[in-house]
């Protein structure tokens, strides 16, 4: 089954609801995203990363995940 962008937009905001959100792809399995949170600040880009994978609910896990592959960027706002 496949995922739409929108509906990664939206699992990233329910757990980021203050953060600027760009999620660009249109192939059902492969995107792209970008995230900038204030929440962040302090945390390494693995943590900032790990976060944001763990607002995915398990859209990423394994051959059984919807979401393919997704490249993200994560900032903290400036």
């Amino acid at each position: 089954m496949a995922i739409l962008a929108s509906d990664i937009e939206t699992l990233i905001r329910d757990a980021f609801p203050n953060a600027q959100v760009t999620v660009q792809g249109d192939d059902g399995a492969h995107f792209a995203a970008e995230v900038i949170d204030e929440s962040f600040r302090g945390k390494n880009r693995v943590q900032q990363q790990r976060a944001v994978y763990a607002a995915l609910k398990g859209k990423m896990d394994g051959a059984n995940g919807e979401l393919h592959a997704l490249a993200l960027t994560t900032k903290v706002p400036e």
